[in-house]
């Protein structure tokens, strides 16, 4: 028959050549970018969110007036209220994970996790400084105690976020910030969350070596993901 000459042409010609273990890799190469890009392009939509920038805001407004003005009192009376409107999504059991990342040091207590946003408390005792990042997502800083200082490239004057303040960084923009004393927030990050995770392990790898540290942040986050996708939440 026609299909089965066109097959002995096809098999006997010298330009057939069996794939090559290099031609597989490549093509299972592309196949596995082509999924993680896809997977990228399906997340961060607003569809996907439950919180908002608004709520944050009030939320901490709220936390910094019900409370005794204490960093410690703040905190709780924020968490617990978060934990009041959204009982699906914050953690009823959230665990401080020390962090590292962009050159500044400080301490997160981890609230909710998920491939499209997350909800932290992030702050330092003792002051720090560094990089804010640049990321697929959109970042909510509100100054719970304390202050916070930053400045994007070309700026001379610092900008300056006190409590009740909503430092806004734009999507895939960056700046240096700096928490001069003692500062707390509540930090909220919508967007590609997990184009975000490489940020926060690589100080880690290239500096700390705390890897106890890692493994525990890791934890934390995976835990808070894993509920989240059970319940149908990206």
């Amino acid at each position: 028959s026609f299909f089965r000459l066109s097959l002995a042409v096809v098999l006997t010609t010298d330009r057939f050549q069996p794939p090559t273990k290099m031609h597989v890799c490549t093509f299972l190469s592309c196949v596995v970018v082509a999924v993680l890009a896809a997977g990228y392009a399906l997340i961060g939509h607003e569809s996907q969110y439950v919180f908002t920038p608004k709520a944050m805001e009030e939320i901490a407004r709220h936390g910094i007036k019900n409370s005794n003005h204490t960093a410690e009192g703040i905190i709780a009376a924020v968490v617990t209220e978060l934990q009041r409107r959204y009982p699906r999504y914050i953690s009823s059991n959230p665990k401080w994970v020390l962090n590292n990342a962009g050159g500044a040091m400080g301490s997160m207590l981890v609230l909710h996790a998920s491939f499209s946003e997350y909800v932290i408390i992030f702050g330092t005792a003792v002051g720090t400084e560094g990089h804010t990042g640049r990321f697929l997502a959109e970042d909510y800083f509100t100054i719970l105690y304390g202050e916070q200082w930053a400045y994007p490239p070309g700026a001379v004057q610092r900008e300056v976020y006190k409590p009740g303040d909503q430092h806004f960084l734009p999507m895939w923009h960056s700046k240096q910030y700096r928490m001069a004393d003692a500062c707390w927030a509540l930090e909220y990050a919508r967007g590609n969350i997990v184009s975000m995770l490489p940020f926060g392990f690589f100080d880690t790898f290239f500096s700390t070596l705390d890897f106890v540290t890692l493994y525990h942040t890791v934890v934390a986050t995976a835990e808070l993901m894993i509920q989240q996708i059970m319940i149908g939440k990206i």
